[in-house]
């Protein structure tokens, strides 16, 4: 796939933090965004921000990024008024979970527009430095505009990401060994209160640095990893089913240290 420097309107739904962090590098990039969200970003330098969504996705946009929620993607989606598109344009998602938005989207979106399915998988802090080599994960969905696919792609190919094309069935299957994994050991240690000491090694401060990089994320997007990834729930079967064989091997080994002490 090789670069464009094509300048595209993009719309986004969802201004959160992470769209603002994308915003940012596509600002960058000279592309135009204009963006719509329940909360008021009208203030927001890089943006064009439109409260009214039917006045929103009549203006002439290339690509339209959903960059909402995983549990509120489903009404979010239904409530946009498809009617009042002016031309066939590029839907893309950047959620966490990949079979989800997929089919809602398949669903929902007019068959004349595109789709292509994508997670960036890093965020304001860990892409704060550049986004060179960090990973971008998508599937071509639906594509017919082959140009304007590669147009979009382009921004991230552009930034030097890692270019992962991949269905959203593999990206969830792996997802649910590393995100969604990393995410539990978090929350579990966050439960357990771990917290720095004195003697730290470095693999407990590793430990630290995992329970307050994934608790800084909001117990939505926890809760969606899980709820919307049908990979999820045997990961925590895995993960419980581990601790207990792990916790039988240990009393075992005591049960048999106290049976060497009787005998001596």
């Amino acid at each position: 796939m090789g670069t464009s420097t094509r300048t595209l309107n993009i719309g986004i739904i969802g201004f959160g933090p992470f769209a603002q962090f994308l915003a940012k590098t596509m600002t960058k990039q000279g592309h135009f965004i204009r963006a719509t969200s329940r909360s008021d970003h009208s203030g927001h330098p890089a943006v064009h921000f439109y409260r009214n969504m039917e006045e929103f996705i009549g203006l002439e946009h290339d690509v339209i990024l959903i960059c909402t929620s995983i549990v509120s993607i489903s009404d979010v989606v239904k409530s946009i008024p498809f009617h009042c598109l002016k031309k066939p344009v590029l839907f893309a998602d950047v959620l966490s979970v990949k079979e989800h938005p997929r089919q809602l989207l398949l669903q929902e979106v007019p068959e004349d527009s595109d789709l292509v399915c994508t997670h960036p998988m890093f965020g304001p802090e860990s892409g704060k430095d550049g986004w060179k080599n960090l990973p971008f994960m998508y599937e071509r969905v639906r594509v017919r505009n082959e140009t304007l696919c590669s147009s979009f792609l382009a921004i991230f190919e552009h930034e030097g990401c890692k270019m992962l094309e991949m269905s959203c069935e593999e990206h969830d299957r792996l997802a649910s060994q590393s995100q969604f994994l990393t995410h539990t050991i978090g929350r579990i240690l966050s439960e357990m209160e771990v917290t720095h000491t004195p003697i730290d090694t470095k693999g407990f401060e590793k430990l630290v640095q995992v329970k307050e990089s994934t608790t800084r994320d909001s117990f939505d997007l926890y809760s969606g990893l899980f709820i919307h990834n049908r990979f999820a729930k045997q990961q925590l079967k895995n993960l419980e089913s581990a601790l207990q064989r792990v916790k039988v091997t240990l009393e075992t080994t005591m049960d048999k240290q106290d049976g060497h002490k009787c005998e001596n």
